[in-house]
């Protein structure tokens, strides 16, 4: 869905470095003159209350918005992305993906104002400086994104924004119920296979699933002291790929689309596995055998979020993608349609997505505080053992061997 560039726009682009420093001009004026200034500092930008001056200061909207985006999420034809269209004249051209390395490949090529990311995915494109920091203040509804899901491991560094939530979910326990018994209540299940699974389990078929045979490994083989599944060493690593290894020939399914997933269990091809809470939600509501529950060691999952290139050809029409994104009603609407839980806590107060937000439990602090949310590995531990953890390549090539 590439559309041809528009060469007319090309004199009224700016760079994005311009136009953040143009809004941090803005933004000290309005503290020192306005009348709406806040009586003291107002602290760090993530933390400051947003408005919409800054977000003016960047200028007119260049007229067109290129996205690189997972299949529907920028669709032209959803009603979020033509009601945005409407508002601010930036016609949307959007490049759908279906794999991670797409959107570090097509980020690359510089020919993108943004991307929406995983976080097996964010800090690579950080690392390749294909992503920037983002200014909060030009964001006005980041201030009503869940703590939780601000400033983290998978979306920041150093302390600096680089993207805005979109949502979240958890990867939980799925099985079939009328065929596996007792209901399972650890990831014990999916490696020892409970009665009635064998042979019939379902993974997905991504590198991180090595993350959660790590969480697994973290409460039967304390002797690893495992803490974070997503910084491994040599010997943590090698335990998890072990036991993939051999839970390899159960599988009944390596699954990477959550129609895939869904049918499998809704025709009893797999009967247990992991699968991300939309899965079990819908084919329960549609009168299937299937139960879910979080993990005894937890569950992993991801949080999804736009990030700017720092090239960024069209700056004002992206920062208005992300603060529409993350506004209350799209922001519930989009999480309706994808099955996930909404990035912004006022979401849930809209009636038409009080169900929803039930349902994907959005608001159970508890509930999201046991997800480990996927983050992409690096050398870097992050703690004191220093540069010898596994990076992303390495669990790239792992996965690859360990399905055959």
């Amino acid at each position: 869905m590439r559309a041809a560039r528009n060469p007319s726009l090309a004199p009224r682009r700016r760079s994005l470095a311009a136009l953040l420093a143009m809004a941090a001009t803005l933004a000290l004026g309005v503290g020192a003159c306005g009348s709406d200034a806040p009586s003291q500092d107002p602290g760090p930008l993530s933390k400051a209350p947003a408005g919409t001056k800054e977000l003016a200061a960047l200028g007119e909207p260049e007229g067109e918005l290129r996205l690189v985006a997972p299949k529907g999420y920028a669709d032209p034809g959803a009603r979020w992305v033509s009601d945005f269209q409407n508002r601010t004249r930036c016609r949307v051209d959007v490049e759908e993906v279906a794999e991670s390395d797409e959107i570090v490949a097509l980020m690359e090529t510089d020919e993108f104002d943004g991307a929406l990311a995983r976080g097996d995915t964010t800090l690579r494109l950080i690392a390749a400086g294909d992503a920037a920091p983002v200014n909060p203040r030009l964001v006005p509804n980041y201030v009503d994104v869940f703590d939780e899901l601000r400033e983290r491991r998978w979306n920041s560094l150093e302390g600096r924004p680089y993207g805005i939530p979109q949502s979240r979910i958890a990867n939980v326990l799925t099985w079939r119920s009328d065929r596996v018994r007792p209901a399972p209540v650890s990831l014990r299940a999916v490696y020892n296979q409970a009665a009635g699974a064998r042979g019939r389990v379902a993974v997905q078929d991504d590198p991180m699933v090595i993350a959660e045979a790590a969480m697994h490994l973290r409460s039967t083989r304390p002797e690893l002291k495992i803490e974070n599944p997503y910084e491994l060493d040599d010997e943590q690593f090698t335990a998890a790929v072990g036991l993939l290894q051999l839970q390899q020939p159960s599988v009944g399914s390596y699954w990477s689309g959550l129609d895939e997933v869904s049918g499998r269990f809704a025709s009893a091809v797999v009967a247990l596995g992991t699968a991300p809470q939309r899965v079990g939600e819908r084919l329960a509501a549609r009168g299937a055998a299937i139960k879910t529950a979080m993990p005894g060691e937890g569950a992993t999952g991801w949080s999804d979020t736009w990030m700017i290139h720092p090239k960024a050809q069209n700056p004002t029409c992206m920062y208005l993608w992300m603060n529409h994104m993350a506004s209350p009603q799209v922001n519930a609407e989009v999480a309706r349609w994808s099955g996930a839980a909404p990035a912004n806590r006022r979401a849930c107060d809209i009636a038409s997505a009080r169900r929803h937000c039930g349902a994907v439990r959005a608001l159970d602090s508890g509930f999201f505080a046991q997800v480990s949310y996927w983050t992409t590995p690096r050398k870097e531990c992050g703690d004191e053992r220093g540069l010898i953890c596994k990076d992303y390549s390495e669990w790239a090539k792992a996965w690859a061997e360990i399905k055959g």
